[in-house]
């Protein structure tokens, strides 16, 4: 259903342009045989945006991997550092949730740990939409915070640090075997709100691949049948997830990116102080508006990283190819 829908869309997409095309064509047409230059203006700004969308369209076009039509797991872990990283996987987990939204994708809550004094130590959702996992996947690796402390009495400037992992939501097309004697079921108390009943039964859920080391963790549903369901759910994803590293020949570098979360492994720096700069590392993109970014303006982010791994250069250069 999801790969008709995707074609359904795409056909759709191309009928729309080619008539929207021929539309801004004939208005300017229109407007230099009667000598209107405001009919002109208008039509040649449409024009620009309709360039715009064939840009996007074209990189929806490098979303055919075998699992980019997907819903997605999105996970946020914060680094060393305490409070302060534990702020900013926080703000990192609402800069995905607002993307998300902005995107006309549906956000779910599987599971959240709050910090100590403010933030959150870990936080698991689930993105579900068209391509949400191919667009998502590009953020995977760490995230670097430069800024002022708000936390920090002698208001000194902190670098923080934050993992984001991403895995697919695998349909029933897609069998993973998995033997139940080598996962771990370890049962526990539910954090955050809910009510008596959540915070009082061991409703949550953490299953564990013993082989592997995976983890994953459900505390969503008041029931812990439902939570333990949805946690093999997620098990299956993340197993699944990795074999697709494998064949991609990317897992060491994926890895070792999600499990050191430190210095020398981020993908992008977000800085703001001494000076307002988001730059990812992988393809040269930055921006100064900080504020964007982090209210969930990364399609320019997303898009460089797509065609960078399609055709080894940004999104801005294939915009720009005639």
């Amino acid at each position: 259903m999801q790969e008709r829908t995707s074609l359904e869309d795409s056909l759709s997409g191309i009928g729309k342009v080619e008539q929207e095309l021929e539309d801004d064509i004939g208005m300017i047409e229109l407007g230099e045989a009667e000598g209107d230059d405001g009919v002109v203006a208008e039509a040649e700004a449409a024009l620009k945006n309709l360039k715009k969308e064939v840009a996007r369209r074209e990189l929806e076009a490098l979303l055919s991997g075998e699992a980019d039509r997907f819903d997605s797991y999105l996970e946020v872990h914060a680094g060393a550092g305490g409070t302060e990283s534990q702020d900013w996987a926080q703000m990192l987990l609402r800069m995905y949730t607002r993307w998300a939204e902005t995107h006309g994708f549906k956000v779910e809550y599987l599971e959240e740990s709050e910090g100590e004094e403010a933030g959150i130590k870990s936080a698991t959702i689930q993105v579900s939409g068209h391509n949400a996992y191919g667009w998502l996947k590009t953020e995977a690796g760490v995230h670097r915070l430069v800024r002022i402390s708000p936390f920090d009495s002698n208001a000194r400037r902190h670098t923080s640090f934050s993992s984001v992992q991403v895995f697919p939501v695998i349909d029933d097309s897609i069998k993973i075997d998995i033997k139940e004697s080598d996962v771990r079921t370890d049962t526990m108390r539910s954090g955050g709100a809910g009510g008596q009943h959540v915070n009082k039964t061991e409703s949550a859920v953490r299953l564990t691949h013993i082989p592997t080391g995976v983890a994953v963790v459900c505390q969503a549903g008041r029931s812990q049948h439902k939570n333990r369901a949805q946690a093999w759910d997620m098990l299956r994803a993340r197993l699944y997830e990795i074999e697709l590293k494998k064949r991609e020949e990317k897992a060491a570098a994926d890895q070792a990116a999600k499990t050191d979360i430190g210095w020398g492994h981020q993908i992008r720096s977000y800085v703001l102080q001494p000076y307002q700069m988001v730059k990812d590392l992988r393809t040269g993109v930055q921006t100064s508006d900080t504020s964007g970014v982090l209210g969930g303006d990364l399609d320019e982010f997303m898009a460089a990283t797509l065609a960078q791994r399609a055709f080894g250069t940004t999104a801005g250069d294939v915009e720009d190819v005639d």
